[in-house]
């Protein structure tokens, strides 16, 4: 953390010396630090994403295809990542997403204002992160696997909430796979990647169908955010155990929680 903390005020000053704007530099270090804290669970950071951009003052309908650009970048990392380590179960990304990619699709089409959605989303998350981050029980018990209709029913579900509030569904989907033992940390860290890279995609060409196309600051952002992603996914793959893992997503869903509380 203190490693991250470091880079992060490196390029802060770096980009100061440089004569960027304050916003930039700001927007790109809270760009690069979401992509790690986030790639280390298998998320790609979305709303931690939306959450800086519009600190940064961007304008509000360049953030949801911004986000979702980052989240394909950084979720793909992490996904090659996490099955490199041997842990990514696809029968698990394969059943859940089916139903996922094109509610997400519809999501990422239509604009719907979702402020109820959105609160009661965060304080799911907000509960979840506490209970993550205060009680995060060690595995004892074999998973257990879940139905395909169950896994279809749920993913349908999470990739339509996903499309609508311009995430990959990440941050639903990893707390509950966790608390029902579908699986062990790190193979639900690495279905989860999985299941953001395809919502996100789908999220995308929905956006694109409805006439939305890429801001400017697209290519910039998406070279830090992979930076910062690749950082993340390795840690999370290769060297964090799964207590660790656990901790930092009570962190992660903690911010996506307070994002969508506070709008």
């Amino acid at each position: 953390m203190m490693t991250l903390w470091y880079v992060c005020c490196h390029k802060l000053l770096l980009g100061l010396a440089l004569g960027l704007a304050m916003w930039d530099v700001f927007l790109g270090t809270g760009v690069f630090a979401i992509a790690v804290l986030y790639g280390a669970v298998g998320h790609g950071g979305a709303s931690g994403y939306i959450a800086v951009m519009t600190l940064c003052e961007v304008a509000p309908t360049e953030i949801k295809p911004i986000a979702l650009v980052l989240n394909i970048g950084v979720a793909g990392l992490g996904a090659w990542q996490f099955w490199r380590s041997g842990v990514m179960s696809w029968r698990l990304l394969g059943w859940v997403s089916v139903l996922a990619v094109p509610m997400a699709f519809l999501g990422g089409y239509v604009a719907l204002p979702v402020p109820v959605l959105k609160k009661l989303l965060g304080v799911v998350l907000g509960l979840s992160a506490v209970r993550f981050w205060m009680r995060p029980q060690r595995e004892k018990q074999e998973p257990k696997s879940p139905s395909v209709t169950i896994l279809m029913l749920l993913g349908g579900t999470i990739g339509g909430v996903a499309g609508l509030t311009g995430t990959g569904g990440g941050i639903f989907l990893t707390p509950l796979m966790l608390e029902l033992n579908w699986a062990k940390t790190k193979t639900v860290s690495a279905v989860s990647a999985g299941f953001i890279l395809l919502n996100s995609v789908a999220g995308l060409m929905g956006s694109w169908r409805s006439g939305v196309g890429l801001p400017g600051l697209t290519g910039g952002l998406l070279i830090v955010a992979m930076l910062g992603g690749a950082i993340g996914s390795y840690w999370g793959a290769w060297r964090f155990s799964d207590l660790a893992i656990k901790r930092v997503l009570g962190v992660v869903l903690a911010i996506a929680g307070l994002k969508l509380l506070l709008g």
